[in-house]
Order: structure tokens, then sequence, then C-alpha cells
């Protein structure tokens, strides 16, 4: 009998303990409902609010109950990403960053990350209609966007909140966060032409994604720019692995009249390139300049280190993470679009051409 009553008076005692959204509110003197709406994020709550209420939640050792948000709201506070297996992204070093930019931002608001992999596009979409149709998660964050994207398709008409890591080619009710490639191409055909360097080529990547027509567009803005007239026999297509980009370089230096300078969409073909130089005894940095796109770390440890744009992909997912949950607690889309630079990463793979 002892033992029940002890048991008992724990229980009570458990009950007591944890701190409801009544308590917030009376301890900052605010309302129940802006506490609530603060911790979750609603676009009405100042910036000021938001944070006051989060940092005196945490220091009374509030806690939300999920399950009866959910219950509430709708909502399962879950940001839902698939990520296409089979694609040349699937093992990049990328994703590291980017998936603990999108866990950070999404934790502070406590929400939470859901990752699904598929071993084809047409897995990642039947991924994405069940985990719609069982309400496991929210919205979804999707990267590398197709021109023609079946995802955005679908969850355009299904009326399931998704914000892209890209754009794509009819944007309608999308929302975005990307990075300014074109910009990038175009500075890097601008910094080449400055040197001195009059035929410049370009390695694109993979023609089916917006990434690739986008950097296409800045290279091509460059030249114009520069005063320089577009030759098709410069441009080669389709280039995202080392193998990629030497047979595509080889393909632009044993032209009869070879580029002195190459700007690749991809780091990885780039680095395939220099093989095809190598292989024809040019000297990268000397007999040809290579600026390129990505900066991954293989860039650092090349010989000669590669010239690169540099992407911070945390600050990307936390971007995108939070335009997702915004867009989830009924942003408009063409309200939340947003555009980041590149960093260019000056090293040793370009120069001015050798007379």
């Amino acid at each position: 009998m002892q033992k029940s009553e002890e048991h008992d008076g724990k229980r009570r005692q458990s009950r007591k303990t944890r701190v409801t959204i009544k308590e917030v509110a009376y301890v900052l003197g605010i309302s129940k409902s802006t506490v609530s709406r603060a911790l979750n994020g609603y676009a009405d709550i100042s910036e000021h609010t938001r944070l006051k209420v989060q940092r005196a939640a945490q220091d009374l050792g509030y806690k939300p109950m999920i399950h009866a948000q959910a219950i509430r709201t709708g909502l399962v506070r879950s940001l839902g990403m698939v990520l296409n297996a089979d694609s040349h992204d699937g093992h990049r070093p990328f994703l590291a960053d980017f998936i603990d930019g999108i866990s950070r931002r999404a934790s502070q608001d406590n929400w939470t990350l859901t990752v699904a992999t598929a071993s084809n596009a047409q897995e990642v979409l039947n991924t994405i209609r069940r985990l719609s149709d069982e309400h496991a998660v929210d919205g979804f964050i999707l990267p590398r966007t197709r021109i023609v994207d079946p995802r955005v398709e679908y969850l355009v008409k299904a009326h399931v909140p998704f914000i892209m890591f890209g754009r794509t080619g009819d944007d309608t009710d999308c929302g975005w966060y990307d990075i300014d490639a074109e910009l990038a191409m175009e500075q890097a055909v601008l910094r080449l032409a400055g040197m001195g360097h009059r035929r410049i080529g370009f390695i694109n990547g993979l023609e089916r994604y917006m990434y690739a027509r986008v950097r296409f567009e800045g290279y091509c803005s460059g030249l114009d720019k520069a005063g320089l007239a577009y030759e098709d026999a410069l441009v080669r297509r389709d280039a995202v692995t080392r193998r990629d980009g030497a047979r595509e370089g080889a393909e632009l230096l044993d032209l009869p009249e070879r580029p002195t300078a190459i700007v690749c969409a991809v780091d990885l073909a780039a680095l395939g390139v220099y093989r095809a130089a190598a292989d024809r005894r040019l000297e990268i940095g000397r007999d040809l300049s290579i600026i390129s796109y990505d900066g991954i770390a293989e860039g650092e440890y090349a010989a000669p280190p590669l010239t690169s744009f540099f992407v911070d992909n945390r600050a990307a997912g936390e971007r995108l993470a939070d335009l997702l949950i915004r867009r989830i607690q009924g942003g408009a889309p063409e309200t939340l679009r947003q555009l980041g630079e590149a960093q260019l990463i000056v090293r040793a793979s370009d120069g001015p051409p050798v007379n």
C-alpha cells in the first residue's frame, strides 16, 4: 500500500513539474496565444518576441508535447527530403554540410528532418507521394531541380508545401533558394578575359538540370560583356565526373585552335580536364587556365590547386529549412525566393596565357 502511494505521489509530482505554455506566458507577462505562436514560428510574431519566448521556455524547462501539437495543428513538425542515390550527387561530400544546416535550423524551432533515399527519379517521386499520403512530413526540400521537374508538378497539384534548392523552368507557385551561378560563370569568363584569354571553352553539367542552363547563360553573358564571340565548338556538355571531364576536355584540347582557358560548371569535371591536359603535356595554370564551380575539397589538393567558386552548403541548408517552415505556416511561395552568391577561391589553376 505504501509503495502504491509513493508511486502515485511521484506521478503527481512528475505531472506538476511539466512546464506549460500558460506558465511561460505568466512569467513573461504576455498572452498564451502569443507564446504558442512564437514557439511555432508564426510570421506575425516579431523576431525579438520569438527569441525572448524561446529563451524563457528553455530557461523554464518547457518541452512541447509533439503528439498534442500534431492533433491540434495537423502538423507533425517534420521537414522531408528525398535523395536520388543513383544520381551523380549521391555520394558527394556537400551532403553532410547541407543536411547539417537543415537539421540545425529545423531544431531551433523544434522541427525534425526526415531524409529518405530512392534508387532513381521515379522512385524519388513515389517516395514523395507516399510520405505525403501518410502525413509523415509537412513539406519537402527539393535539391537539384530539373528544367521540367515531375516532383514540382506533383507537389503544386497536391497543394503540398515545398521549397526548391535551385529554380525550374516554370516557377509558378514555387518558393526557392538558389546560388547565383549565372553571375559566377560570368565572373569566371570576365576574369579570364581580363588576363588576356580570347578562346575560352566551357564544359557544362547535365543539361536536364536547371543549374546547367543557368551556368551556360552565365558563360554566354560573360563572353558578351568581354566582347568575345560565342563559338559552339568551344562548348561541351554533360560532364559531371572526372571521366566525363577528361573526355570532354580532350575534345576541346584537340581542336585545331584549342582554347587557352576552360570554365567548368562542375569541379569534378574540371579535375578530369587536368588528366586530359597532362596527357597532352600541358601545364595547368600556364599552358591552360581552368576556373570551376563547387569548391569541393579535392580541388584544394589538386596539383595545382583549383580556382573555384565555393558554395556554403551548410548556410544553404539553413536558408532552405527556414523558408520551408515559413511556407508550411502559410507564407506565399512568391515571397519565399532568395538568391545567394558563391565565393571565388583563387588558387593556382588560372593565369595569363603564354605568349
